[in-house]
């Protein structure tokens, strides 16, 4: 049982969450899961203990429930950040565990919601970076530094083109991404692809097929895998 006197909200209340969580059990009720949200997730990385207290409820709704899968997933996005929760987290194994079950079956579904279930999926996979930086490749943007000349370089993934840019003064340069074939894919860019492939998402699989391929750097001309350099700036080091 979960001692709500002791989990503070992330506007330091303790008798909200269980209050809006029992009202969004009985009925669909869009005002309480919108304070329930900004309750949970605050801002940008901002979590709290309730959020993770309130986590198995939540994931209990989620096989019926949009807002339910939704709030779960953006606090598991935040579960890397330093929120003080580690031990609330450790408790909430059995949860994740069915949550990525529902995750599984809600994505062969090919829901409205795919991107935000397929991104909730990624973190409880623990790959929190790529849960945060995954935007449906309709205009992705990504900054990464390339390693042998050090100059920062701007990958860019969607309806515009697949293209590495860099400024020399007032001038552009781009190089066309190279993407990597489905054989070439391996460890998480091939277990991406292959859910995206599998549920029909082209445009998701082929974002993920340049993400995980390779850019050449416009200054420096050197090649290199832009998720291996993404991965090694962004990924969390889990304590």
């Amino acid at each position: 049982m979960v001692n709500w006197a002791r989990m503070r909200d992330c506007w330091f209340d303790v008798d909200r969450v269980p209050e809006l969580l029992e009202r969004v059990e009985h009925q669909d009720d869009a005002q309480a899961w919108k304070e329930l949200g900004w309750r949970l997730v605050l801002e940008h990385d901002l979590v709290s203990p309730a959020s993770f207290a309130a986590l198995p409820d939540l994931v209990r709704l989620a096989p019926r429930s949009a807002q339910a899968r939704g709030l779960a997933g953006r606090i598991l996005v935040r579960a890397a950040g330093r929120h003080g929760c580690d031990d609330l987290l450790a408790d909430c194994t059995d949860a994740i565990r069915e949550f990525r079950e529902v995750l599984g079956r809600h994505l062969r579904s090919r829901p409205a919601d795919y991107l935000v279930s397929f991104r909730a999926l990624l973190a409880v996979e623990e790959e929190y970076h790529w849960a945060n930086a995954l935007e449906g490749f309709t205009d992705d943007i990504n900054h990464v530094e390339c390693p042998h000349c050090g100059v920062g370089v701007m990958i860019v993934i969607g309806g515009f083109g697949c293209y590495s840019q860099v400024w020399a003064g007032a001038k552009e340069i781009r190089r066309d991404l190279r993407p990597a074939g489905a054989e070439e894919l391996h460890g998480t860019g091939r277990w991406m692809h292959e859910i995206a492939v599998r549920d029909g998402q082209d445009v998701l699989a082929n974002g993920i097929s340049y993400l995980f391929g390779k850019a050449e750097c416009p200054h420096c001309a050197s090649v290199f895998n832009v998720a291996d350099e993404y991965t090694s700036a962004n990924r969390p080091v889990m304590r």
